[in-house]
């Protein structure tokens, strides 16, 4: 659905009105160039949905693995109504890769299900900085989305 649409999604959707969330969204640093972009268009999906600015926190941290301890501590606060994992995993030559990208997963996820917070998962796993830079802003305007959606869902079933 959301990968055919490379556009914005108009805020009058219903699904996709953030007027009313609060999104917290965590940002890996490593690999920045791509992780900033994905931030940057991330919040600029947010706002368009209609979440105001003030509602919208982005706290960094080094790496994707170090992710899911923000994830969870901002969960614990309970006055989010969706995160957002922002990060970037290239393939190397060893096999850290796949540790990163699995445990970061399935941590992210872990949050989600324990919390039962939406959680829009946008730590991008490639096998090079090319791949990481086609995705990057697709990807973050896709995370917010999500985020928007997902937080509205549960919402409605609550």
């Amino acid at each position: 659905m959301f990968g055919a649409d490379k556009g914005h999604v108009p805020a009058d959707d219903l699904r996709h009105n953030g007027k009313k969330l609060k999104i917290g969204i965590v940002q890996a640093r490593f690999n920045a160039g791509v992780t900033d972009a994905l931030a940057l268009a991330c919040k600029t999906e947010l706002l368009a949905l209609g979440v105001q600015e003030k509602h919208i926190d982005l706290v960094t941290v080094p790496g994707a693995l170090e992710v899911a301890i923000a994830l969870q501590a901002m969960a614990e606060k309970s006055h989010y109504d969706a995160l957002v994992a922002l990060g970037c995993i290239i393939r190397g030559e060893t096999y850290h890769f796949e540790l990163v990208a699995n445990e970061s997963g399935s941590a992210v996820t872990r949050i989600a299900l324990d919390y039962q917070l939406p959680i829009a998962n946008a730590i991008l796993t490639t096998e090079d900085l090319a791949q990481a830079q086609a995705r990057q802003e697709e990807k973050g305007r896709d995370a917010a989305r999500v985020a928007v959606e997902m937080a509205n869902l549960l919402e409605s079933i609550g």
